[in-house]
């Protein structure tokens, strides 16, 4: 795995890793194809094959990652449908991973390896990076300035949303998606409150971007880069203000106590946007 690439073999993932693929998705304007020369270059990364899927290597070739259900589609009404897409991969799913998911609503399952990447390449989301190798890869969704916990809470955490009958409440494009699910899982951080963005590295850079491409149109690109690099980095989740850390032994002692069931317990501290206030 090299400086500016996060690419691993299936040899070096280790339980406890966020991963995840880019999967092929296209950008299009009202009329027509959108064409990524007349955006700066930072802005024309973003927008290239900008679908990405993330989750939680658990080990024996399984990944625990949440996901839409019922072919729903994933726009959000605004500006970023432009930039941040979801694709759902014409790729053939194993008899096991199919049964898995043919379910309705949102949900967290379990995929295999290859049914997770369905066909794509195999990338290790990093952890802890310093701000300079953090602006240094102007695609979001690929590292965070944010230390990770230990893998035993990682996967305590990505498996007691399994347990949860795979609820992790409703899945949002900007506000509740497979990225914020998993460095949940490996940092404990949730956004607890509604109408916010996430803590998805691909959407605040998208947001971002939104403003630079702005000021790109006013004849201000280069105040353009600036905003748009100081925008990742207030944007991440190790400098947002309204998280709250669930540490891996609260949700432990959730799921041995007999005085509630394990979603009463996680609505108890989960915070307002998971219990719809």
């Amino acid at each position: 795995m090299g400086l500016f690439s996060n690419k691993i073999s299936r040899e070096e993932v280790k339980p406890g890793d966020h991963i995840y693929s880019w999967r092929t998705a296209y950008v299009y304007a009202h009329h027509g194809s959108l064409s990524l020369t007349h955006f700066p270059l930072y802005v024309s990364i973003i927008l290239s094959n900008v679908s990405l899927y993330a989750g939680i290597y658990v080990g024996d070739n399984k990944v625990i990652h949440f996901t839409r259900g019922g072919g729903r589609q994933t726009e959000t009404g605004t500006f970023l449908d432009k930039l941040v897409v979801s694709s759902s991969p014409n790729y053939p799913q194993c008899l096991v991973c199919k049964d898995h998911s043919s379910f309705n609503g949102d949900k967290v399952i379990t995929s295999c390896l290859d049914c997770f990447l369905a066909g794509g390449n195999l990338y290790l989301f990093k952890y802890n990076v310093s701000r300079s190798s953090f602006l240094a890869k102007p695609r979001g969704g690929t590292c965070t300035l944010a230390p990770s916990d230990p893998p035993e809470d990682v996967l305590v955490r990505a498996n007691f949303q399994l347990h949860m009958d795979g609820w992790f409440g409703d899945y949002d494009v900007t506000e509740n998606n497979c990225e914020d699910f998993a460095i949940y899982c490996k940092t404990g951080l949730l956004v607890c409150k509604k109408n916010r963005f996430g803590t998805s590295g691909q959407v605040n850079a998208a947001a971002a971007a939104s403003l630079a491409l702005a000021l790109h149109a006013c004849g201000l690109s280069m105040l353009g880069v600036g905003v748009y690099c100081y925008g990742r980095v207030a944007s991440d989740v190790s400098r947002n203000g309204d998280v709250i850390k669930v540490p891996a032994k609260k949700l432990v002692s959730i799921l041995e106590s007999d005085r509630t069931s394990p979603r009463e317990g996680w609505l108890s501290i989960a915070g307002p946007k998971f219990r719809g206030e």
